[in-house]
């Protein structure tokens, strides 16, 4: 899935876990400092461990999977996943207080950045050499010049620093607004380069599924051909008749440190979004990200079992 790397220090990063209230038969979600929401009814029948909760992120109807916490507490990890059915428009989640808190996307935003590189023309296509400045790099594979092709799944950042530098402060942040991606603030133009790196962007894994499917089925206000080529170079597995794409990311300079795994599933005209995000407390657990959704995609049906890792 490529390198991710840790821009600057931070200090251990704490646990947490999902605060549920439960009143007059309705589970609410407890949302940072807002106000709870009360949870509305969702259609059709709900069994097993299945509980419906509030609806967010483009007021989205979703179904809890507490049971699934286990596969984040059997790893040692504190973590959410959010996989959003887009012809159902709904959701099923883990951890719903965590899948409505906003981090930083870190590398999971080259998908953003790509679409709009390739919209305003910074770039020709998506086989454009990028030069990456020639400075040393913490990874070795970055100090090179690159392609997105080569350079999303390398998740190299000084190429994607230098892509959003031709894009610009300003319309980087009109694509941003008009994407409606997560808080939408994406600081000022000294930020241009970094600002999904160290904020001020932030955006929730429910965000994170909501964006992506429009990004799948083609649905964002850009030229359809630029959404294909994103498709394209997002493509990292195929199980079957199965089609897995995904982007790794890793805010390593902010505490809590996420890390996070984003993508979709194809399986014919069924397209399947998903987001997972875990506390990172040391670079080992990096590898969990990948694991542990494929794990989940697998518990919830999405691939089938041979997709494990």
């Amino acid at each position: 899935m490529g390198a991710d790397i840790r821009w600057g220090r931070r200090t251990a990063v704490p646990r947490r876990r999902a605060v549920l209230a439960v009143a007059a038969g309705a589970v609410t979600v407890l949302l940072g400092a807002a106000c709870a929401t009360p949870v509305p009814e969702t259609a059709g029948h709900v069994s097993g461990d299945a509980r419906p909760v509030d609806r967010a992120g483009g007021d989205v109807p979703s179904v809890e999977r507490a049971d699934l916490e286990r596969v984040f507490e059997e790893a040692g990890v504190a973590g959410t996943f959010v996989l959003y059915d887009t012809q159902e428009r709904s959701a099923t989640v883990v951890d719903p207080r965590e899948a409505h808190r906003r981090s930083v996307p870190a590398s999971t935003f080259k998908l953003v950045n790509s679409v709009i590189a390739l919209q305003t023309g910074a770039v020709a296509d998506v086989d454009e050499v990028v030069p990456h400045g020639g400075e040393p790099q913490p990874v070795p594979e970055w100090e090179r010049d690159m392609s997105m092709r080569e350079a999303l799944p390398a998740s190299n950042v000084p190429v994607y620093q230098e892509i959003a530098r031709r894009v610009g402060h300003d319309r980087m942040a009109t694509w941003v607004d008009r994407f409606d991606y997560g808080n939408r603030d994406i600081g000022g133009a000294e930020a241009v380069d970094r600002f999904w790196l160290e904020g001020p962007l932030e955006v929730t894994p429910m965000e994170q599924t909501v964006f992506l499917a429009s990004l799948a089925r083609a649905e964002l206000p850009v030229e359809e051909r630029h959404q294909r080529a994103v498709r394209e170079i997002a493509m990292v597995d195929e199980i079957g008749d199965h089609s897995l794409f995904a982007k790794t990311g890793w805010g390593g300079t902010v505490d809590p440190s996420p890390g996070w795994w984003v993508g979709w599933v194809e399986h014919g005209d069924d397209v399947r979004t998903f987001a997972l995000r875990m506390d990172i407390e040391d670079e080992s657990q990096l590898e969990l990200r990948e694991r542990l959704g494929r794990e989940l995609l697998v518990e919830l049906g999405a691939l089938p079992p041979e997709a494990a890792a």
